[in-house]
């Protein structure tokens, strides 16, 4: 019997295919084969436009050796025809004499026309195209004055040819015609060979380039790799992963926006865990008085009366607490602040008359502002008289709490100040947040924890602000700062 090994247990090592789809995916991979492709278009477009230029050149160079190869037969012959008899057999020993000391550049053939007809060239053999039969040389034949020209591409063997001619004269009568000729065959096949070249080059240049930016690219992406990982390694029990920020520029930028984002997450999610055992700690409370009275309350009616008279009380603690809750949790709504005018003045006042009655304290009305403001009456009124409430809580009744206001540029000023116990200075931030209280408290508040937390709400929601000013055994003043004009009221109006 067979036997067989199973491979459940062994390492699964990816497929190539996946390994080659994964490669492909990476985001330097794609940016850089587009990076490539943009260069072969580049040399794709490149390529002709050198050729072009190329042949260009070689057509400039070959005429000026083609001119300067006429322009010394021209004067050779001028020399000659000054002192030499005017006989046939003289031109013709001239002619001979001069093609046979003078050798042409490569490519190049001079040919000489008498009295119509082909007499010699060099050197020999010559090309089908510049052959004594051929239809170009036929149409020298006929020419009687100098000239130059190109034909282009008679030939693929041939290239084009380029040409010089120069009249032979003696008293001004023609007896033939010297042409300086060059087929371009030779001269493009090196200059094609050099696009081969640059083509070669360019395509080796590119593909090296790739592979260096591919690899360089890797610690390049570094960041956004170790960006994926530490957002893999995130959960709601962690939330302290962060990336190290080096060097600068747009990935660094990036990290940095990440690990400030993950900070306010991380604040988040903490003050959300906080506030959610705080307020069960808040409310287990007054659930737990209500049930160990209801459990151990009897049947004589003056006991079950006080024991009512508690749950209700406790219910009436537990509702306003959830009230709070519910305002703090509206201050996010857009629709937290119903806006009008306010006259400062006349909502100071009546602000006044609304707390003096809270407890048994020295109550005063300080200075009263002037101007009209731009914000939400109640909610503001709600804040003056939290922070009146807190005023009482803490101070005797032999105390002086005073409210006022005053109305300073584009800002208005309302104040609360007592001559209470006041706050230490490591309490004087945290008093503001949810369910806090001061520790030097002579006794304990009857709220939550939740009154200045709500108070710094509404200034925040009015874009204001809560300034405190305290000492402690001299007092206290709390400071509602908030802008004549809330930016708000565009969206309303």
């Amino acid at each position: 019997m067979k036997s067989s090994v199973s491979l459940a247990g062994l390492p699964q090592t990816p497929s190539l295919k996946a390994s080659w789809q994964r490669l492909v995916g990476e985001t330097r991979t794609r940016i850089l084969l587009l990076y490539v492709l943009t260069m072969l278009a580049a040399v794709g477009v490149a390529v002709p436009i050198f050729r072009t230029l190329l042949f260009q050149d070689v057509d400039r160079r070959v005429q000026t050796r083609l001119l300067a190869e006429l322009e010394d037969f021209q004067a050779t012959y001028q020399r000659w025809d000054a002192a030499a008899p005017e006989t046939d057999e003289a031109l013709h020993a001239f002619i001979e004499d001069f093609l046979a000391s003078e050798i042409p550049e490569d490519d190049n053939f001079h040919i000489v026309i008498l009295n119509g007809e082909f007499f010699r060239a060099n050197p020999m053999p010559l090309p089908a195209v510049i052959q004594p039969r051929s239809k170009l040389v036929q149409q020298w034949t006929t020419l009687t004055e100098a000239t130059q020209g190109k034909i282009s591409d008679v030939d693929p063997k041939v290239g084009s040819v380029l040409y010089h001619t120069y009249v032979l004269e003696t008293n001004d009568i023609p007896r033939g015609l010297f042409v300086a000729a060059h087929l371009s065959a030779g001269e493009r096949t090196e200059a094609l060979a050099s696009v081969a070249v640059f083509i070669k080059v360019a395509i080796g240049v590119v593909a090296l380039s790739f592979l260096l930016a591919w690899v360089a690219s890797r610690q390049l992406f570094k960041p956004v790799q170790e960006l994926a990982l530490t957002a893999r390694s995130i959960s709601e029990t962690d939330l302290s992963g962060r990336i190290e920020v080096q060097g600068s520029g747009e990935l660094a930028e990036l990290i940095d926006i990440f690990n400030a984002m993950m900070n306010r997450v991380q604040s988040a999610f903490e003050s959300q865990r906080n506030f959610i055992n705080d307020a069960g700690h808040e409310l287990l409370t007054p659930l737990t008085i209500i049930q160990g009275h209801l459990e151990v309350m009897g049947d004589d009616s003056e006991d079950q009366a006080a024991t009512l008279t508690l749950v209700m009380d406790e219910l009436d603690r537990m509702s306003r607490f959830v009230n709070d809750l519910l305002l703090l949790a509206k201050a996010e709504q857009p629709d937290f602040l119903q806006l009008e005018t306010i006259e400062v003045a006349e909502f100071t006042e009546a602000v006044f008359a609304k707390v003096a009655v809270l407890a048994d304290r020295q109550w005063q009305l300080g200075n009263c502002g002037k101007g009209i403001l731009v914000g939400d009456r109640q909610r503001l009124a709600g804040a003056l008289i939290n922070l009146a409430k807190n005023a009482a809580q803490h101070t005797q009744p032999t105390d002086i709490i005073e409210l006022g206001s005053a109305t300073l540029g584009n800002q208005v000023r309302f104040w609360v100040r007592d001559t209470g116990e006041g706050i230490a200075p490591r309490d004087q931030t945290r008093i503001f947040e949810r369910f806090a209280r001061a520790a030097n408290s002579f006794r304990k508040s009857e709220g939550a924890g939740l009154g200045l937390a709500i108070v710094l709400t509404i200034a925040n929601s009015h874009y204001g602000t809560v300034e405190l000013v305290s000492q402690l055994g001299v007092g206290s003043t709390f400071t509602l700062v908030i802008p004549l004009d809330c930016p708000e009221m565009e969206r309303v109006t």
